[in-house]
């Protein structure tokens, strides 16, 4: 079983739903990632900051699966915002992935007390025309910095990744991405672990005979999200992409928006990054 794609605005073919790395080290991400792409999984999610980047590539390689049939995501530090930084970090990870190309690269953090995520983007720009990275995107961006970007460089993001699920809608921020054409990745897709004994969650669940973990994720793909959630062990890691047999109703998704607790208990990006 594989999950369905979606194209993204630089014409890569995104699996909308992908494994997440972190806090896996090299040794666990190594296995994880193997198990995952044995199962079905084509979306694996890392980054420089995880420090599990070899770890990932080793998994890609042990699983047999082809180098092109894998969408692999990484991104980069605050330290890196650069044009040229951006080349470096480019160069970093493809080393450490052992890998020719990233399919998807991200800005992790916008940093905007640095004020130079803009010229890191026009580095990715630059990647991406050269044929080095397949997409580019960003990760954690508020609105105000997409916009700043797109205005900059008329290039839009593929991506922009943000801590979203059932807790936190963020629809300020899930419109502007669709305004841009950018597709919304969901990072902690189903943290925290209390909200699974939501009832309406629960409710869901049971109608569908499915576990309450698989009703969110079903609840970020039907909303058009990508989630990327984590999980070293092989049978979660099949159940977590086997989500694609049901379908929730309206109602168990109007049920499931109205846990929202707003942002403020989001990591604000204005004052967080690295």
């Amino acid at each position: 079983m594989t999950a369905p794609t979606v194209t993204l605005p630089h014409g890569l073919e995104l699996p909308t739903l992908g494994l997440g790395t972190w806090p896996m080290d090299d040794a666990e991400a190594a296995v994880a990632v193997r198990t995952a792409i044995e199962s079905g999984y084509r979306l694996v999610d890392t980054a420089e900051n995880y420090r599990n980047e070899a770890g990932v590539g080793q998994g890609l390689r042990d699983s047999g699966v082809a180098r092109e049939d894998v969408v692999v995501t990484t991104k980069l530090n605050r330290r890196w915002h650069s044009v040229e930084g951006v080349r470096q970090a480019w160069e970093n990870s493809v080393r450490l992935l052992g890998v020719d190309y990233i399919d998807l690269f991200l800005i992790h953090w916008p940093n905007p007390d640095q004020d130079t995520y803009a010229q890191a983007w026009e580095g990715l720009g630059q990647l991406l025309e050269e044929g080095k990275v397949r997409a580019i995107g960003t990760s954690n961006f508020k609105p105000a910095h997409l916009d700043r970007i797109v205005a900059a460089t008329g290039v839009v993001p593929d991506v922009n990744q943000i801590n979203l699920n059932p807790y936190a809608l963020r629809t300020e921020s899930v419109a502007a991405n669709a305004a841009h054409g950018t597709v919304t990745e969901s990072w902690s897709p189903i943290k925290p672990a209390s909200m699974l004994a939501e009832p309406a969650i629960v409710a869901a669940a049971d109608a569908h005979g499915v576990t309450p973990a698989q009703v969110v994720l079903r609840w970020h793909t039907q909303h058009g999200y990508v989630p990327i959630p984590k999980s070293s062990h092989p049978a979660r890691q099949a159940q977590n992409l086997a989500i694609f047999g049901f379908t929730l109703t309206d109602a168990e998704l109007a049920a499931i928006d109205a846990l929202d607790k707003g942002e403020s208990h989001v990591t604000d990006s204005e004052r967080f990054g690295h």
